[in-house]
This record gives structure tokens, sequence and C-alpha cells, in this order.
């Protein structure tokens, strides 16, 4: 029987993958895309180690959520100063930059470890269909 090795991180190979928000309902697209940013599906998966894979998200001002709520979903910041709590609903933040409500669902479905800055700079999303990736997505 052979000894548990633990993989050297520059023999990890990471893959492209292309993910299109037309028609997804946010949070179960953003639990596939933490699937994907922490590399669970890999056979070779282990949680102290960053394996995952990049991810390419299009289309992202296309996507929906359920109910009502573009108008009663509220996201918050604050500054750490006194009157700093700035407030905006779903809707709002889709209208600016739609990258931001995905990064906020992904970034909540992530562990909060060490590596959860990693797994986030490998998330790439696109309003449009447009991207600069093309030659490096997998087939």
């Amino acid at each position: 029987m052979k000894p548990f090795t633990t993989p050297v991180p520059n023999v990890i190979t990471r893959r492209w993958h292309l993910v299109d928000c037309e028609g997804q309902t946010l949070g179960r697209l953003a639990t596939k895309i933490a699937h994907l940013l922490m590399g669970k599906g890999d056979v070779d998966f282990s949680y102290h180690q960053d394996r995952g894979d990049y991810v390419v998200v299009t289309n992202a001002a296309l996507i929906q959520v359920t109910g009502d709520k573009p108008k009663t979903k509220i996201y918050h910041h604050y500054s750490g100063f006194p009157g700093g709590l700035k407030s905006q609903s779903f809707g709002e933040l889709m209208a600016k930059d739609p990258s931001v409500v995905i990064t906020h669902a992904v970034m909540g479905m992530i562990p909060k470890n060490k590596l959860r800055s990693r797994r986030i700079t490998r998330l790439k999303i696109f309003s449009g269909s447009e991207h600069p990736y093309s030659d490096k997505l997998n087939g």
C-alpha cells in the first residue's frame, strides 16, 4: 500500500471554467462557483490546500433572484466612522455593478480562512458575454 503524499503546490494544475449567468438563480449559481473555486470536485481535494480552479462568469447582468428580493434585499457597507453606514438595495447595486452582487454571494459561500482571498482572486466576472479568457477555457 502506497503512503499518502501531499502534492507540492507547483504540481497543481488549474483548469478554467466558463459559467453563464443568464436565467440562473443567484444563490444556486454562487454555490456552484464556490465549489469550483475550492476544488471540491477533484479527487485529491484537501481542506488545507488551495487546489481550486479558475472561474469566468459571463452575463452577470442577467442573473435572477426569486421573490421580491430586487426591492427588499439590502446590502450594507460600514466605513468604520460614525455615520458611515451605507445601504443599497439589490436592484440599485445590479444597476451600478452586477459583479459586486455575485462576488458578495460567492464570498459568503467560501470558508472564512487564510485561503479565501486567494480563491476569490481566481473569480473573473463580466457583465456581458465578452471576456478576454477565451484561449484559456477548457474545451
